[in-house]
């Protein structure tokens, strides 16, 4: 017993195995024993001979094929040890399908036949191709709709346009209108946006038109976008109809009688004859166009209400109703001071009717108005019985589960079965508007820049279909993904096909540098019909067609051309009536996303004809627009269309330009590195109204030398010498900068001196395009180059030397001649429901720095319209706050006007600024340029040690003594 125990207690004996209580200890190793035997025996199961002798154990089992032999060899294989993703996303995520545009709809109008289409294509004299355009709001993508058959806005292809109930790009239809005799006419029509902000595409559509309807609200009259686009129309030399829109407003909301609502429509009239006595006309005309019903191109109409009417469609119903009635004569009596007596049932230009309680009425009061207010008038007021006799003088016929509608569709449908099809509307339009053929003679001189003697300037004026082709292309169009994009333009001449390879020339293109030129292949053709597309075998000249597969090296405007025409030139870049001058920068929430949002800016280009997307040397990517509109349109374009991610924007600023306002008060000049040249220059303003000139087109170097001297010298009083020495314009060839050559033949190298023009109006190009105060453009400054001395070794004046120095130069001249900010005004216009807003935006303007001009009401209504001007530095977020402040009763239109100087000397460094304060007037200029010159990462004051060579530093020294004493 002692032995079975230690020294410490603990029981070392031998312990007796129960048959009936086996231990937890026991089991557990004769478990452990068995696993062995088991693994044991299975791995030797598991021993195979391979070959001779060869023996493969388990763990070197060979059960899937290696990534080599599965993929090949060079495959990189990646283990991932977890899972990367969270549960949310997908293993293999689904196949995502962008739309932005609306899902097709039947069409009534726009489902004929391709065959018969294409026919009438071969068929100019069958054609006509005409822009819509009109203000915000005046009805022309309804009155689109209502020549179409259709409702809902059929025209706003976009979604973002059917959320916003806007139109924001230029839509193109074709479809065919059948005049009055029955003849079906392939009306080209743009649909163009209507918000001041976005009349780049009424601009970009109008430069493929032959002419334009001009639709204005019969009620609102002239607003500021008809305006501006009817002067842009009057100087592109375009024939215009009018149609006078929403008439219905007269009846329904106005509630004036027949009498005031003739008056009306006359003081309209009146107003927009007056707007084109006063613009500049384009000399195609040979006298002011006048709107005047007996003229026949003004069209009545109500699109909400489908229906539209001229004078003589009006007067056909009534030759159809009553039989024998001469229209012409009818139509004659019945616009202007001619009055209608019932009892004698005649005419007569005064009123004879001797009660003076009921004097006779007007014609067009009896014969047109009274009608259609008693029409409307009996419709509206939902009375079956008093509808009844009115429809039979009418000669119209409802039936009777008809005649339970509502009463506004009941209206439509009474008025589309009185007045018809709109025969009236394309009677007018084809009356007053050319067809291709006739317009091109006109038409080309106008957008071509090459030769217009060659062969393919004049198969372009006949407008063949036989002649080279040229294909005129200023709008690109996405598809509904946003991916790719289709070209639209006009064919000037020759035929179109598919699968034809062509060559696309840039803007940039010429005859001398063709670096701008790339080769082609036209994939399908189509005719643009609003939400559909038809498919074309081939577009002949003076047809509308959308392209695909050109789209690739076009950025704004394009011209098309066969591949072995070598005389083609390019058209000329379009004019707008408007300016890009509010920029904002951009950059992607996400950096790793930056080539996505370079790659949208890329495609946002291409789709909006007046933006400008550069990158400032700091880094910056910035985006150019015309207002907020606009840049809120290619934000969410670049966010959710072309880019899809999220992008930071910062805050709106302006652009802004650098002048001078006093002559240099010394001479500049400048040495070349070499020390072997020397350009001696000075500055000052331009004449008042030459820079606007310049940039209108009005002179351009390109015109002959004598026009180009007549120019300067009756209008803006210049001398013979100074009228003949005009080098160039700058920054471009329609820059608002001069340079002349003021230098003595006598005292100068001539021949060394025309040896290094190009160089020095390079010079001068590349100052004017970046100037020394914030590195913005240069605008209203006369150059003038007064002495050069120049190396008689060709190797010592070539551009390299030249170039710099001549910018240099004219840096020195530009800060010697008192320099100035230039910033951009806004004209706006605010549209008020009565005059209780008025203090409220005379309040909000004077503290934006604004002011207005003109206080009236609109005749006939109670609306009130201010204009006036502000600082674009000081207009955002003014739509917000006028309406905040007249509780909703006031509507902001604004666009850019010109250009004025900023208070005070951006160069006073005695001026203080001090951060989160606000500048006082006088140091706005200095605040400006400091704040923008550290935004695009410059120093904070300019140095004029910098431009100056040290002779010049020590007259300029010497001159401040002088002052001094």
């Amino acid at each position: 017993m002692d032995g079975e125990y230690d020294e410490f207690g603990n029981f070392i004996g031998k312990i007796e195995e129960s048959s009936s209580e086996p231990s937890s200890e026991s089991s557990e190793d004769e478990s452990e024993e068995e696993s062995e035997e088991s693994s044991g025996e299975q791995g030797e199961a598991d021993m195979e001979e391979v070959g001779a002798g060869a023996v493969v154990l388990h763990e070197d089992k060979k059960f899937y094929p290696d990534a080599d032999e599965v993929y090949g060899q060079g495959t990189e294989v990646i283990v991932g040890e977890e899972d990367t993703q969270t549960i949310e996303q997908p293993i293999i995520a689904p196949k995502v399908e962008k739309h932005f545009h609306t899902k097709e709809k039947k069409s009534k109008k726009v489902g004929q036949q391709a065959s018969y289409i294409q026919h009438v294509m071969h068929e100019p004299n069958f054609m006509r191709n005409v822009s819509v355009i009109g203000h915000l709001g005046h009805g022309k993508t309804g009155f689109m709709d209502y020549l179409l058959g259709e409702t809902g806005r059929v025209c706003d292809v976009r979604l973002d346009e059917q959320d916003r109930a806007m139109s924001v790009k230029a839509t193109p239809v074709s479809m065919l209108l059948e005049n009055h005799k029955g003849k079906n006419f392939l009306f080209n029509i743009m649909d163009t946006p209507g918000h001041v902000g976005l009349a780049d595409e009424a601009c970009a559509s109008m430069a493929l038109s032959d002419g334009v309807v001009l639709v204005v609200d019969v009620v609102e009259g002239v607003m500021m976008n008809t305006e501006k686009l009817m002067q842009h129309a009057l100087a592109d030399g375009l024939p215009m109809v009018l149609v006078l829109n929403k008439i219905d407003r007269l009846i329904l909301e106005l509630k004036i009688p027949p009498a005031d609502a003739y008056r009306k429509m006359c003081h309209v009239l009146g107003e927009i004859n007056s707007l084109i006595a006063a613009a500049p006309l384009n000399p195609a005309y040979a006298a002011p166009p006048r709107f005047s019903p007996e003229l026949g191109n003004v069209c009545f109409a109500s699109a909400k209400y489908g229906y539209s009417f001229t004078l003589k469609s009006f007067a056909r119903i009534y030759a159809e109703y009553y039989g024998r009635l001469d229209v012409d004569r009818f139509v004659a009596r019945l616009w202007g001071n001619v009055y209608y007596n019932k009892e004698t049932k005649k005419f007569s230009k005064h009123n004879t009717n001797e009660n003076e309680m009921e004097p006779d009425p007007l014609a067009f009061c009896a014969f047109i108005l009274e009608p259609l207010y008693k029409m409307t008038g009996s419709v509206i007021s939902e009375d079956p019985k008093g509808l009844q006799p009115v429809l039979d003088d009418l000669g119209v016929k409802v039936w009777r589960n008809e005649s339970k509608l509502d009463a506004e569709p009941l209206l439509k449908l009474v008025a589309s079965r009185f007045f018809g099809d709109p025969s009236g509307f394309t009677d007018m339009v084809c009356e007053h508007i050319p067809t291709p053929k006739a317009a091109a003679a006109a038409r080309v001189p106008h957008i071509y820049t090459g030769d217009l003697t060659t062969p393919t300037a004049q198969s372009m004026a006949a407008c063949s279909p036989e002649g080279e082709l040229m294909v005129y292309i200023t709008k690109l169009f996405s598809r509904d993904d946003a991916e790719t994009f289709d070209a639209y333009g006009r064919v000037m001449s020759g035929t179109l096909y598919p699968n034809t390879q062509i060559r696309v020339l840039g803007e940039a293109y010429t005859r001398e540098d063709p670096e701008d030129m790339a080769v082609a292949e036209t994939q399908k053709l189509w005719l643009a019909q609003g939400r559909h597309r038809l498919e074309v075998e081939s577009a002949p000249a003076g047809s509308w067609v959308l392209i695909e597969g050109v789209d690739n090296t076009i950025l704004k405007t394009a011209t098309v051309c066969a591949t072995n025409n070598d005389d083609a030139c390019v058209f000329r870049p379009l004019s707008f009536s408007g300016t890009s001058v509010v920029k904002i920068a951009v950059e992607p929430l996400v950096p790793s996303e930056l080539p996505k949002m370079i790659e949208g800016l890329r495609k946002v280009n291409k789709t909006y004809p007046l933006a400008n997307i550069k990158k400032e040397e700091s880094g910056e990517h910035i985006i150019i627009g015309t207002g907020e509109m606009h840049l809120d349109c290619i934000m969410h374009d670049l966010r959710k269309m072309y880019a899809d991610i999220e992008v930071k924007v910062a805050d709106p600023v302006t652009t802004f330009c650098e002048t001078v306002i006093e002559t240099s008060s010394l001479k500049c000049y400048a040495e070349t590195l070499n020390k072997r040249n020397k350009i001696t220059m000075i500055a000052e303003p331009l004449e008042k109204g030459l820079a606007e000139a310049i940039e209108r087109r009005d002179v351009s170097l390109d015109m002959d030398k004598k026009v180009v001297r007549t120019f300067f010298e009756e209008k803006y009083g210049w001398d013979t010498l100074a009228a003949r020495s005009v080098w160039a314009f700058g920054p471009d060839t329609s820059g608002p900068n001069v340079l002349l050559d003021d230098t003595i033949a006598s005292e100068t190298n001539r021949k060394g001196l025309l040896s290094i023009k190009d160089s020095v109006v390079q010079g001068f190009q590349w100052a004017a395009r970046e100037g020394p105060l914030c590195d913005e453009k240069i605008r209203s400054t006369k150059f003038k180059l007064l002495d050069a001395t120049v190396a008689d070794e060709v190797i010592h004046r070539g551009s390299g030397q030249i170039i710099p120095t001549a910018r240099r130069v004219a840096y020195s001249a530009f800060l010697m001649a008192t320099p100035r900010l230039l910033e951009p005004v806004y004209n706006v216009e605010i549209i008020t429901a009565g005059e209780d807003c008025l203090e409220a935006v005379y309040t909000i303007m004077a503290r934006r720095r604004g002011h207005l001009t003109y206080e009236g009401g609109k005749p006939g209504t109670p609306l009130w319209t201010l204009k006036g001007y502000i600082p674009i530095m000081d207009s955002f977020g003014l739509e917000t706050d006028i309406r905040s402040h007249t509780q909703g009763q006031a509507f902001v239109q604004s666009t850019f006007d010109h250009w004025q100087v900023v208070p005070g000397d951006p160069l006073d460094k005695d001026i203080v600024l001090r951060p989160l304060e606000p500048s006082q007037p006088s140091a706005l200029a200095r605040d400006y340029m400091v704040k923008t010159r550290l935004r695009k990462g410059m120093p904070a004051d300019v140095s004029i040690n910098k431009f100056l060579d040290d002779p010049m530093l020590l007259e300029l020294a010497r001159q401040d003594v002088e002052r001094g004493m």
